[in-house]
């Protein structure tokens, strides 16, 4: 049965991240929607005056475009935006995939999750205002691509542009007649030092309805890592 996936990247990304992952699901028969989220990849909106809300309002308006429910997919901070948007149009969505993302309950935010392990918050390099942060230029490979061919790492080092702060700080609203009823999957990554794996297993342990879960042996970047596997289990 034909399927249409909307793949949603996460922080300090775009929608390249799944270039390589694309044409292995529409190879297979399948809609792919990827795009860039307002002020990532090739989106020229200033990240300072960005909200959660301006990221759930770009991805509705995408889902919302297809023709039927769709395979919702979030990476990593995206895992609160297709928490959100699943909260709001659940009648569109056929299942959420987690990433290695974050899987919010209802009221929390990016920051509510301590991830003792995690290299992340160490070498975040805010701005003045707070509004925004990059990564410590010696930081960028390891938490995003350490298990990637040289050109990818030096594709996410050459991408990398601030981001907005006010999306990581701000709680989703859920609740179980809308997010709570949708099929959940979680696919976790064994070596990931941004959201390591504990706090990967901790999230899916509170949710308490995640329908499967599976595992990459990989990073943070399996679009990138492990594009093969992990459209294989896209697909499955």
């Amino acid at each position: 049965m034909k399927k249409t996936f909307v793949l949603v990247h996460g922080a300090w990304s775009g929608q390249y991240a799944w270039a390589e992952v694309r044409p292995l699901l529409e190879q297979a028969g399948h809609r792919v929607v990827t795009f860039d989220l307002p002020g990532h990849g090739d989106d020229p909106m200033p990240p300072d005056d960005l909200t959660l809300a301006s990221y759930v309002e770009a991805t509705t308006a995408r889902v919302l475009a297809e023709a039927g429910p769709v395979v919702l997919v979030g990476h990593s901070m995206a895992g609160l935006v297709v928490s959100q948007v699943a909260e709001r149009i659940p009648a569109s969505i056929a299942q959420l995939v987690y990433l290695c993302a974050y899987l919010p309950l209802d009221g929390q935010s990016a920051f509510s999750f301590a991830d003792a392990d995690s290299i992340l918050p160490a070498n975040l390099v805010v701005s003045a205002d707070q509004r925004t942060a990059t990564i410590q230029p010696e930081a960028i490979v390891p938490i995003f691509a350490a298990d990637c061919p040289p050109a990818i790492q030096a594709l996410v080092v050459a991408r990398h542009r601030p981001e907005p702060l006010p999306p990581f700080q701000e709680p989703v609203a859920l609740t179980p007649a809308n997010f709570g009823r949708l099929p959940k999957r979680y696919i976790e990554t064994l070596r990931d030092v941004g959201i390591t794996p504990a706090l990967q297993r901790r999230m899916v342990a509170a949710n308490g309805a995640v329908a499967q879960v599976d595992t990459l042996d990989c990073g943070h970047s399996p679009f990138f890592a492990k594009p093969q596997e992990l459209a294989a289990l896209l697909l499955n």
